[in-house]
């Protein structure tokens, strides 16, 4: 995105979370589905966006198109998020869709924080991402655009089976039926990456040859904090071929203690 609708994202998110805190449960939940459903609208109607995002047009017109087109179909608390929206001002149309469906996300991710579950659906979703990235044919079965949306939704839910917290899988089900241009396993990545700052951490990636104990992952995240200054949320990859020791990534820093690394390291060194 380009600084004015960064700026408005920002603005948006702000006002989203004050409302948040004063959500039930259940009025999140609602807050979120709703935003996807004006969303689907947006993405749809090309005409509709450009005028609700037109910086030309003066504040109090497209908040009156707001309301005709919404107002009757969404309750207050949504119209009231989608009007902060179309107030501000963006620097393409397509923004103004793309920062409604990442509020969507938000709200959702509100209902597992008010749960307690938050931890889970963000492990989840790395696993899962994890999992289809391994999976290349399953990655494309998922996203196929001849196939229509409630059978790509049917085959995730039949490859979760239930065994995610309901959030997890509302979420994933949304990505399949709203990629955006994005794998699921790439859209996976990024919601792991929100749940995480949703819990005001970031992520470190890490990728061990061996499972790690309940005291090392600890010590792990305890050090990673103190080196970056910030709260570290874990997200732990089996990787066999690395024979042993670590590759630890954060953001586009990587820090690559693996034995394979140091074997080829020692190659190079090697006269040839």
């Amino acid at each position: 995105m380009q600084a004015a609708s960064r700026r408005a994202l920002l603005e948006a998110r702000d006002g989203l979370h004050t409302r948040l805190d004063a959500c039930s449960e259940a009025e999140a939940e609602k807050l979120g589905e709703e935003l996807f459903a004006a969303v689907d609208v947006l993405l749809a109607e090309a005409v509709l966006r450009r005028h609700l995002a037109d910086p030309a047009e003066p504040v109090a017109d497209r908040t009156r198109l707001l309301q005709a087109v919404f107002g009757r179909a969404l309750s207050q608390p949504t119209l009231e998020v989608l009007t902060d929206l179309v107030g501000s001002r963006w620097s393409r149309p397509r923004d103004l869709p793309h920062s409604a469906e990442l509020l969507g996300q938000l709200a959702l991710l509100a209902v597992a924080q008010k749960q307690g579950s938050i931890e889970d659906v963000e492990d989840e979703l790395f696993r899962v991402g994890r999992l289809i990235d391994r999976e290349p044919q399953l990655r494309l079965l998922l996203a196929d655009p001849t196939a229509p949306a409630s059978h790509r939704v049917e085959l995730l839910r039949s490859v979760l089976s239930g065994r995610v917290d309901p959030v997890t899988e509302r979420l994933l089900a949304r990505a399949v039926v709203s990629p955006q241009g994005r794998s699921l396993d790439r859209a996976a990545e990024e919601l792991a990456e929100l749940a995480a700052a949703s819990r005001e951490r970031s992520v470190a990636r890490v990728g061990t040859a061996v499972a790690l104990t309940d005291e090392q992952l600890q010590r792990l995240a305890d050090t990673l904090s103190r080196i970056y200054r910030r709260a570290i949320s874990l997200q732990v990859e089996l990787r066999p071929e690395l024979i042993g020791g670590l590759v630890v990534r954060v953001g586009d820093e990587v820090i690559d203690g693996s034995i394979a690394a140091q074997i080829a390291a020692a190659r190079q060194r090697l006269p040839h």
